[in-house]
């Protein structure tokens, strides 16, 4: 069974950490990575840098320049990961856009990924009914799960058939906006939130984008059964150093 299904079925709610490979330095990712897991994550996003991410914020725009700058590419990444299973054994999700997939190969993308022990992707800009039809076939064989994104104006007919086509879980964007930690979550959102709930999906959801500290954890959690952090953990890396993962991570499960 793929890691990320045995971890949804935990009796837990599970905190998922983005953050993006090679910052704030080029070699930084494999030990960002066992830290994250030593202080008691469940899943991690490892963001691929690309020059035009449209669903990212000002920080996580920022920390995809830097990383290019420091000469972060796929091949690199991979070669950082060729050995990560010996030392992490949570699943591992690569979130990128869909362009350097394609200039890799996305059969050789995905049979490398299966080589190095990543789970999942998320491709926020690879439209469910192009994969359907084109790649999932392709991912299927490589054992990878695709995590697709829902916002709060996705209709429910949309919503149905992600569900159909999805085999981990959903990522529940909480707002329409880009990414960025908020101070918690209105009624807009927690009406969103319920109306998903109360659609009986096949898929367990997780939360991201606005989760910022252990309040807006709880928050989301209470809808779904974990929360994805990025902005803030980026901002705290960038402003803490990576040696202080532990504060981080111990500050949302507080």
């Amino acid at each position: 069974m793929n890691r990320i299904n045995q971890k949804l079925q935990e009796d837990k709610k599970l905190l998922s950490i983005y953050f993006t490979a090679g910052y704030p330095n080029l070699n930084d990712t494999v030990s960002i990575i066992q830290d994250l897991e030593r202080n008691g994550v469940d899943l991690i996003e490892i963001g691929l840098p690309f020059s035009d991410p449209l669903a990212d914020g000002p920080t996580i725009q920022g920390s995809s320049t830097q990383a290019l700058k420091n000469g972060m590419t796929t091949e690199i990444l991979f070669d950082q990961l060729k050995d990560i299973r010996k030392s992490v054994h949570i699943p591992l999700i690569i979130m990128g856009y869909f362009n350097p997939m394609l200039q890799y190969g996305v059969e050789d993308f995905c049979k490398k990924c299966q080589e190095i022990g990543i789970d999942g992707l998320i491709i926020p800009d690879l439209p469910v009914d192009v994969y359907h039809e084109e790649y999932q076939a392709t991912f299927e064989k490589y054992g990878l799960i695709n995590v697709f994104l829902i916002t709060p104006q996705t209709s429910d007919e949309r919503i149905r058939y992600i569900d159909s086509v999805s085999n981990g879980f959903i990522y529940m964007v909480s707002s329409a906006s880009t990414t960025g930690a908020k101070s918690g979550f209105g009624d807009e959102q927690t009406q969103y939130f319920e109306r998903i709930g109360t659609m009986n999906l096949r898929n367990p959801q997780i939360v991201g984008f606005g989760i910022s500290n252990n309040q807006t954890f709880t928050q989301a959690t209470k809808y779904a059964k974990g929360a994805i952090i990025g902005s803030a953990f980026v901002k705290h890396v960038t402003n803490e150093g990576v040696h202080s993962i532990d504060s981080f991570v111990k500050s949302i499960l507080e």
